[in-house]
C-alpha cells in the first residue's frame, strides 16, 4: 500500500461505520487516502472523523465549490477507487452512469481501477436488480468484493454483510500485487479469427472478434509482461506499449508466425479461433453465380497450431489453450488439453447465455493437466483474462523460484 493513491467511497449503510477502520488500516499501511461521502452517508458517520483519520478533506457535496473543481481531478489522481460500503442504491447509479453526487461524479471521471464492496440486507443483496448492476458493473471492468456471510442489521442471518477491513486491504493488496507479477515474462497470445480466401472477394471464416486474447494481452502488459499478440483480422486493436501486434489473415499465416515467434517465449496463449478447414483452391478471380449449378467446395486441413506448439514445448514453457464447445464441453476439454500437450484449458460452451463470440462476457473454466478445474460464473472478458493471467502468474512464479 505504501506510496499508493487510495479514494475510498462511503454511500448510505449501517455499515459506514466500517469504513474508519479501512481508512484507518490503509493510511497506517502508506498509502495515500482522498474519502468521498455521499449526503446519506454523512448521516451514518461524521466526515470530520474520516477527515482525521484520512489526513485530507472530505468531500460531500459536488455542488459546492471544492467538489466542483477537484471530482475530475481525483478521477485522475487515484490508483484505485474502492466504494465501501456500496449500497444497492449506489450500486445501480454506478451501473447506469447516474450523477447526482460527488460519488458517483468521480467514478464516471475515474480512469484507475474501480472496486465496490456491497453491504444491505440479503434480499436486496439477492434481488434481481441488485444482481443486474453487479453484472454491468463487472462488464465494465469495476472489481466486485463480495459480501460476506453473517448477521445483519435486520437481525437476519446471511449473505450481505460488508467485507471486513482487513479482507478488504488484503484484496486490495492482491491486486497490487499482481500489477507486477509477470514482470519480464514473455507471452505469445494467438488472438481473432482466420480468414481463409475463396476468390478476391470471399473468404471463409468464423464469429470470433478476438476481445478474449486482446483482453489477455492488454492484463498481461499492464502487469509488466513482455507480449507478443498475434492477430487475426478485426476491427480490435491493443493500446498498450508492451504488445507487439502481428497482423495475419489466414490459418497458414497464423501457424507460420507463431511457431517462428515460440521458441523464444515463456507462456503461449492461444485464443484465436482458427480455422480446422480452407479451401483447396482459390480463383484468382470472383467467382461469377451460375443460376443452373450449385456450388461445390473441397477444404482440406490447415495446419494444427496447437498440436505443434505442444509438440515443440520445452519444460520451461507453458501452454494454454481454448476449447469452444456447444456438447459433451468437459470430456471434449480433457481430451484436447491431453491430445495438444497444453498445460491449461479454457473452457467455454455456446450453451451458456452471454459467452462465446462477439460478447463482452465470458464464462469460463479452466482445466489444468494436474487434473484441477477451476469455475468462473459469467463476467466481464476483462476480469476473465485477469484469472487467465493469475493462473500464468502463478507459474512463472515457480519457474522464477525455482531458478
Amino acid at each position: 500500500m505504501k506510496g499508493k493513491k487510495i479514494i475510498v467511497g462511503i454511500s448510505g449503510s449501517i455499515a459506514a461505520y466500517k469504513a474508519a477502520m479501512l481508512v484507518r488500516l490503509l493510511v497506517k499501511g502508506g498509502a495515500e487516502v482522498r474519502v468521498l461521502m455521499t449526503p446519506a452517508a454523512a448521516k451514518f458517520i461524521s466526515p470530520l472523523t474520516m477527515s482525521v483519520l484520512s489526513k485530507n478533506e472530505v468531500h460531500t457535496d459536488v455542488l459546492d465549490e471544492h467538489g466542483w473543481n477537484n471530482h475530475v481531478e481525483l478521477g485522475l489522481w487515484a490508483d484505485i477507487f474502492v466504494v465501501a460500503p456500496a449500497t444497492a442504491n449506489t450500486l445501480t447509479k454506478l451501473a447506469y452512469g447516474i450523477c447526482d453526487n460527488i460519488l458517483s461524479a468521480v467514478y464516471l471521471s475515474a480512469r484507475c481501477r474501480v472496486f465496490v464492496a456491497p453491504a444491505m440486507d440479503l434480499d436486496m443483496y439477492q434481488h434481481p436488480s441488485t444482481l443486474a448492476a453487479l453484472a454491468i458493473l463487472e462488464k465494465h471492468g469495476v472489481g466486485i468484493i463480495p459480501a460476506e456471510h453473517g448477521e445483519l442489521a435486520s437481525g437476519l442471518v446471511g449473505a450481505g454483510r460488508l467485507a471486513e477491513p482487513e479482507h478488504i486491504v488484503a484484496y486490495l493488496s492482491e491486486y497490487f500485487k499482481s500489477l507486477n507479477d509477470l514482470t519480464d515474462c514473455r507471452l505469445l497470445i494467438t488472438a481473432g479469427p482466420t480468414h481463409e480466401a475463396l476468390d478476391p472477394v470471399r473468404f471463409l471464416g468464423n464469429r470470433s472478434t478476438g476481445k478474449m486474447g486482446i483482453a489477455i494481452a492488454e492484463n498481461a502488459a499492464k502487469r509488466g509482461a513482455i507480449v507478443t499478440l498475434i492477430l487475426g483480422p478485426t476491427s480490435l486493436l491493443p493500446n498498450h506499449p508492451n504488445i507487439t501486434t502481428i497482423h495475419v489473415e489466414s490459418a497458414q499465416q497464423m501457424y507460420e508466425a507463431t511457431t517462428a515467434h515460440w521458441p523464444t517465449n515463456d507462456v503461449g496463449i492461444l485464443a484465436a479461433a482458427v480455422a480446422d478447414y480452407r479451401p483447396e483452391t482459390v480463383s484468382k478471380i470472383k467467382i461469377k453465380k451460375n443460376a443452373d449449378e450449385d456450388m461445390v467446395l473441397r477444404l482440406v486441413k490447415t495446419p494444427d497450431i496447437a498440436a505443434q506448439v505442444g509438440q515443440s514445448k520445452t519444460d520451461k514453457q507453458w501452454l494454454v489453450g481454448f476449447a469452444l464447445e456447444t456438447n459433451n464441453e468437459i470430456a471434449h476439454a480433457k481430451a484436447k488439453l491431453s491430445k495438444k500437450n497444453l498445460d491449461c484449458i479454457v473452457l467455454n460452451s455456446l450453451q451458456d447465455a452471454g459467452a462465446g463470440f462477439g460478447h463482452d462476457t465470458n464464462k469460463v473454466t479452466l482445466i489444468f493437466a494436474d487434473g484441477r478445474h477451476a469455475e468462473h460464473p459469467l463476467q466481464s472478458k476483462i476480469n476473465v483474462a485477469s484469472h487467465i493471467n493469475d493462473a500464468v502468474a502463478k507459474w512463472f512464479e515457480q519457474q522464477t523460484n525455482s531458478k
